[in-house]
């Protein structure tokens, strides 16, 4: 009986666990790009930038909700199941495949915008990933398209990574045989790229989970 009590004498001492040792969660919404197309599981773009921020002693859980062929709409129908309650942060990778197909700007922007207005919504912090247009659709196009990432990381106050794919993107070595999927070096320099933005992301869920 004594020891019982001495046991509960010390869990009831033992300081609280601080919230920054609590590891950031976080849901990366996105097409093939996240979700790693043509690559092992262990060299997809979620498991290659949780491993960089445990080599980097950051906490945080990246869950993989990419879904190979998805468009910007796509990625709003499902965002309920995608992101469940108790989710930190979100990284936003969607619009590639809208312009794959030639869809107006405008719907993707209408579908990004929802997105990001349920997300802030629920207090959640998101990163937007931007998309380049493919010069075969037209000058005009591709600045409609550049503008979608621009407006609505400046409407919502969210941080922005231009381009997914920069540094990537066109480069063979870097690029599977389809020449527009990132291979395992490309993933790599994906994320060496992208982590500074990633370590701004999570301050900003550590900001609003202190608030």
């Amino acid at each position: 009986m004594a020891a019982f009590s001495l046991t509960l004498t010390i869990a009831a001492a033992a300081p609280p666990v601080p919230a920054a040792a609590t590891p950031i969660k976080i849901v990366a919404l996105g097409d093939s790009l996240t979700a790693g197309f043509g690559l092992p599981e262990n060299d997809g773009f979620v498991p290659r930038l949780q491993a960089a921020l445990s080599a980097d002693g950051i906490a945080a859980a990246v869950a993989n909700a990419g879904v190979s062929g998805d468009t910007a709409a796509d990625g709003l129908a499902r965002l309920d199941w995608s992101v469940p309650a108790g989710t930190d942060a979100v990284i936003v990778e969607l619009g590639a495949n809208d312009m794959l197909r030639g869809l107006k700007p405008q719907a993707t922007r209408a579908a990004l915008d929802a997105i990001l207005r349920r997300l802030t919504a629920r207090h959640i912090a998101v990163l937007l990933c931007g998309m380049r247009a493919a010069p075969n659709l037209g000058d005009a196009y591709g600045r409609e398209f550049a503008r979608i990432y621009l407006e609505l990381a400046a409407k919502y106050g969210v941080p922005l990574y231009p381009f997914f794919l920069d540094g990537v993107a066109a480069d063979l070595k870097l690029t599977q045989a389809d020449g527009m999927h990132p291979n395992a070096a490309g993933v790599d320099a994906i994320v060496g790229r992208i982590l500074p933005k990633v370590k701004e992301l999570i301050a900003r869920a550590r900001a609003q989970r202190a608030s």
